[in-house]
């Protein structure tokens, strides 16, 4: 399927801006099945959304029924703020905790055109830390200054919820959601991916750390995160890498 097949009541009104459309849901697909191949997918549970390129209000987000290494690029739901399905490619149901979650951040963050949301393992281990993401590696020291904090109030299920999600994310591009998992929002499907995957790292590393550990300086922690400004700026380099990747483990997303 091409770009011309995606049709609906949505009509964006332009060859370019379906074309536009078309990618998003390419590499929002792609980063559907990086998820299942790193493992941090959680059956058909947790959602990846991204702002449908056009002045409306819409977003993409998954199918709730599909596990991750089964998303296609056209099988992605179109939605509208409000969580009505707007298009879909076969099943038409969301998450509806999914949808509070990602509203309230595309919604709230005219910047945020992509929002990554997990539940892996690891990444709610950290969560449930006391003291959260702790400086004790290099990949974590690069997320510090990108990370926020939101407590946790249940299955995210009330709408009141996304103010409050929306005020603690703040200008951040990584938040550690309380005894629940994590989140991260970019200014693209790769550039969130990338944020995620430093994340996620970061997680990973903290969990596997042994007892009693050794930190480093704050003068080492400090450059580090002055260091980390462009972190999203290297999804320049890892995004064509990971989708070389997905077609060689898991090609057949970009239909």
């Amino acid at each position: 399927m091409n770009a011309s097949n995606i049709t609906g009541s949505n009509d964006l009104g332009t060859e370019e801006l379906k074309q536009q459309e078309w990618k998003v849901r390419t590499e929002l697909a792609a980063a559907y099945r990086l998820i299942a191949l790193f493992g941090w997918d959680d059956l058909v549970f947790t959602h990846l959304s991204a702002r449908v390129p056009g002045p409306e209000h819409h977003f993409l987000i998954n199918p709730y029924g599909l596990l991750f290494h089964e998303i296609t690029a056209s099988s992605l739901v179109k939605v509208d703020k409000e969580g009505n399905v707007v298009q879909a490619g076969g099943i038409d149901r969301v998450n509806p905790a999914g949808f509070t979650i990602h509203s309230a951040v595309h919604m709230g963050r005219d910047d945020a055109h992509a929002v990554m949301h997990i539940h892996a393992a690891d990444s709610v281990a950290v969560s449930a830390h006391k003291d959260g993401l702790l400086p004790l590696s290099q990949t974590a020291m690069l997320c510090l200054d990108h990370i926020a904090y939101h407590d946790y109030e249940g299955v995210a299920l009330n709408l009141d919820e996304r103010e409050r999600l929306i005020n603690d994310i703040g200008d951040k591009n990584m938040l550690i959601l309380r005894n629940h998992g994590v989140l991260t929002a970019g200014g693209s499907v790769p550039e969130c991916f990338t944020y995620l995957y430093f994340l996620m790292k970061a997680c990973e590393i903290q969990v596997k750390t042994p007892t009693p550990y050794c930190l480093p300086s704050d003068q080492a922690i400090a450059t580090t995160q002055e260091q980390s400004q462009s972190l999203g700026k290297a999804s320049a380099l890892t995004w064509p890498a990971l989708t070389r990747l997905l077609d060689s483990k898991n090609p057949g997303y970009a239909v």
